[in-house]
């Protein structure tokens, strides 16, 4: 998952990902292509456990009847801001604009001692996410199957797309902090909205993202909002200065943007159709491969010179703690919203990185500040004033009863299927397997 990392730190920092895990894109076409059945994409087993082969079809019409029960409650403008859900991801939007303000303070503390080692310091968060999730992924397979088939049929058919999805994200970590060492912070930060406009218009023509009047208000709202964050830090003198080489900076911006957009799409196509366990585990075994031989590569100089003593490994502990929440949490806002409403619920990243910077580095916020705060916050109810109290968690890709998804946590097709239970559609002890995980 990818995302935008954002500060008005006038030293050298470390950006974390933000508009990624933060993080998919739509490579080509077969990176899309349906899953197998046996791995989830079976369109006769929508429901939230994989039925028998006699209840399939009935399962599947209970998926569409919950669905269409859900939707036909979709009667006003509002209907979706009434619910449990947008303010779930409203709230867990704010968490991880927190965490990457998080992690951008302890990269900032960290070259303040100088130790500017990105792409090691971003290692510790590949492999504990890889400790965390890769286990929990081995259980799920002894338990459906054994080990050696979901090698097979996990690992060996659909290892190459994890591999990518891992790739695009370390990359996108990697030449984004490029940037900011070339180029200001100005500049970096207006790249960042490429990753937003990336992300719309991949879902628009590879998944098929029909998006609605007032998500499009709403994603030009929240950016209006963080072109004033930008405006004032540019009136404040706190844009970073001229930059050491603003063209090469802005050429490996707009390449880490372009990559963390693509990474945000494809890693909510991935979370739709797979367990959010299994994308994580992934994500951070590849992780560990590709950033350990690019710290191996680039970061060996800086290593030896770098100052190594007990502050700087609490803060490479924070620094890792938050990025590991951060990619955590993440998969839910894909599925609960959308990658175009993940990437815009990390703009406000940048003020709350101010809030913090009152107290640690002494800023003063300029009167602008709370404006633009308000704007991003209105930008992001906005975007869910379209009157379905699905919200964004109904993936057109995923067909029209959401056959083809997987029913976990904040998805459209576990929604459905507590609806279906409700109307006595599907039977209580259906749909508490598999699916009830995440």
């Amino acid at each position: 998952m990818s995302t935008v990392p954002m500060t008005t730190v006038k030293e050298e920092m470390i950006p974390s990902k933000s508009a990624d895990y933060g993080s998919i894109h739509a490579p080509s076409s077969p990176i899309i292509e349906p899953l197998p059945a046996e791995q989830g994409g079976d369109k006769t087993a929508p429901s939230v456990r994989r039925p028998s082969t006699s209840g399939g079809e009935t399962d599947l019409d209970a998926v569409a009847a919950g669905l269409s029960k859900l939707e036909a409650k979709s009667v006003h403008w509002y209907s979706y801001l009434t619910t449990i859900d947008f303010w779930v991801v409203i709230l867990i939007g704010q968490i991880l604009s927190l965490c990457i303000t998080g992690s951008n303070t302890f990269s900032t503390f960290l070259a303040m001692k100088n130790t500017n080692i990105p792409a090691f310091q971003t290692l510790f968060n590949y492999l504990l996410l890889t400790m965390i999730y890769l286990p929990i992924t081995l259980y799920h397979a002894t338990k459906n199957g054994g080990i050696l088939n979901w090698f097979k049929k996990v690992v060996l058919r659909e290892g190459w797309k994890y591999f990518i999805l891992s790739f695009l994200d370390v990359e996108g970590n990697y030449f984004t902090v490029l940037a900011y060492r070339y180029t200001n912070i100005l500049s970096a930060q207006l790249l960042n909205f490429w990753s937003i406009v990336c992300v719309v218009i991949i879902s628009f023509f590879l998944l098929k993202v029909r998006y609605k009047i007032f998500q499009i208000a709403g994603i030009l709202l929240a950016c209006g909002g963080m072109g004033i964050l930008l405006a004032s830090d540019h009136i404040s003198g706190t844009n970073g200065g001229p930059g050491v080489d603003l063209l090469k900076g802005d050429l490996f911006g707009l390449l880490g943007a372009t990559l963390y957009g693509i990474s945000n799409v494809y890693e909510e196509w991935f979370v739709s159709r797979r367990p959010v366990y299994e994308v994580l585990s992934f994500l951070g075994f590849f992780g560990v491969l590709i950033n350990g031989v690019q710290a191996a590569i680039f970061d060996r100089a800086s290593f030896q010179g770098a100052t190594w003593d007990g502050q700087v490994a609490g803060y490479l502990v924070g620094y890792t703690l938050a990025l590991t929440i951060f990619y955590s949490l993440a998969p839910l806002v894909l599925r609960m919203g959308s990658a175009a409403f993940f990437d815009i619920s990390l703009l406000t990243a940048n003020f709350w990185g101010v809030i913090i910077g009152v107290r640690v580095f002494g800023y003063v916020i300029h009167f602008l500040y709370p404006i633009a705060f308000v704007l991003i916050i209105l930008g992001l109810v906005t975007y869910f004033l379209a009157g379905s109290v699905l919200g964004d968690s109904k993936k057109p890709w995923l067909g029209d009863n959401q056959a083809e998804g997987y029913a976990g946590f904040g998805t459209a097709k576990l929604k459905a299927l507590n609806e279906a239970r409700k109307q006595g559609l599907v039977g209580r002890g259906e749909g508490e397997g598999e699916g009830e995980r995440v």
